[in-house]
């Protein structure tokens, strides 16, 4: 992403001799000659540097105290640039918001010098240092930027799912190289035009040509899954998942990790403002997630149509115990705790607590791999109680999460909460 500056000063010439010492595809110089268009362009662009020059109608310390006060939020840097070079208008300047201080004239290399040196601090400040990118505050500033560009352009939301399952099971370090290998990635195929920065621990954030992003996505994807392999253990590939560690006794089915992208541009719908752009973002993002492999989603042009089909969240739990009295007992406790209780597992419900059956028959294994195996449950969460204290078999069969029996009820809640919540 271009760096952004700012110069607010009258004098045609000097102006104009900054902005061409500065300029450079790096770094983009807007003049602004009034200290009313200087407040629209702060507020539309957010500039890293704003260079602020005694030649406007007022007073160069409170004007620097009122921009510092106008941009609290985005913090850019904020340098004087002065006749004077008394120290009492230095240390006035300085104290009232400015990050540095300039004397005219001054030597061209030097002044170009000093700007590079504050872009670069600028950007080390918003690093996330594992992965060397942009973070969150830096990376919403790019997108506020495109949204005020005319070409076509495309915004890439990139996410790691069941990242921290992964952390968790291997490690903050192994998840770390994980994320890395897959910035690697992406970063090969980006031009010096596109931007790229992080979101958060799992999230990415990729500005780009709208007419290449759906092959950039397509990509990604498909060399996400081919090195994927690597990230396990033998034993977590011979098993087809990870196998994460519960409470003392219980164990947890967890899904390898796998890329989500979602995508939207500017070529449909218009943007007011970063916050609705990451909205939609972050609904055609959840609308690629596959819980089992890597895809991506494109944002297409709206179709409407009568008595089309709408979606309500299911938040339903079945219950499949024998002992009668346990059945009603959860029935109760959970009843209590908010949640809907489905009739018959049939209702497609978004959780399911099977008892495993007896340690001779263990017949809810069976019911396990065929409510797994079947098309209808793909986002149907599945907790398995057993007194058959072999976590592997229940797992493979195709529970997401074996507790053993005896087991306290509120390590069960624990467990149900955690599954609907994700």
């Amino acid at each position: 992403m271009q760096s952004v500056t700012l110069i607010i000063d009258k004098r045609r010439e000097l102006s104009t001799k900054y902005k061409k010492l500065l300029s450079d595809k790096n770094n983009e110089v807007i003049v602004s000659k009034s200290l009313i268009s200087a407040i629209k362009l702060i507020q539309d662009k957010e500039p890293d540097i704003i260079i602020i020059s005694d030649s406007i109608d007022s007073d160069l310390s409170d004007y620097c105290k009122k921009i510092r006060a106008l941009t609290y939020n985005m913090r850019p840097v904020i340098i004087a640039v002065s006749k004077s070079a008394e120290l009492d208008d230095k240390l006035s300047v300085l104290a009232n918001g400015a990050d540095d201080f300039i004397s005219e004239p001054v030597n061209s290399q030097e002044f170009v010098m000093r700007i590079k040196a504050h872009l670069r601090r600028e950007l080390e400040s918003n690093m996330d240092m594992k992965n060397f990118l942009p973070g969150r505050n830096y990376s919403m500033r790019a997108i506020k930027r495109t949204i005020l560009e005319k070409e076509l352009r495309a915004v890439l939301l990139i996410s790691i799912e069941n990242f921290e399952s992964y952390k968790e099971t291997y490690t903050e370090l192994a998840s770390d190289k994980v994320m890395q290998t897959y910035c690697a990635i992406i970063r090969s195929v980006l031009s010096d035009n596109d931007y790229f920065g992080s979101i958060s621990d799992n999230k990415l954030i990729v500005i780009t040509d709208g007419l290449k992003a759906e092959k950039l996505a397509n990509y990604l994807t498909f060399a996400f899954d081919s090195v994927s392999s690597k990230f396990y253990s033998p034993q977590d590939i011979k098993r087809g998942y990870m196998l994460m560690q519960g409470d003392e006794y219980a164990g947890r089915r967890a899904n390898f990790v796998h890329t989500t992208i979602g995508i939207v541009t500017n070529e449909f719908v218009h943007y007011n403002d970063a916050a609705q752009l990451m909205n939609a973002l972050e609904q055609i993002h959840a609308m690629a997630d596959n819980p089992a492999k890597s895809n991506y989603l494109i944002e297409r042009p709206k179709l409407s149509a009568e008595d089309s089909i709408s979606y309500e969240v299911n938040k339903k739990i079945a219950i499949i115990e024998e002992d009668e009295a346990m059945n009603v007992l959860l029935r109760t406790i959970l009843n209590l705790q908010g949640y809907e209780i489905a009739e018959d597992y049939c209702d497609s419900p978004a959780l399911i607590i099977l008892d495993a059956g007896d340690s001779d028959t263990l017949k809810g294994l069976e019911l396990c791999r065929q409510i797994r195996q079947n098309p209808d449950f793909n986002r149907t969460k599945l907790i398995v109680t057993s007194v058959f204290h072999d976590k592997e078999s229940v797992l493979n069969a195709g529970a997401d999460i074996y507790i053993p029996k005896p087991y306290e009820i509120s390590s069960l809640i624990k467990w149900v909460e955690q599954l609907l919540s994700d």
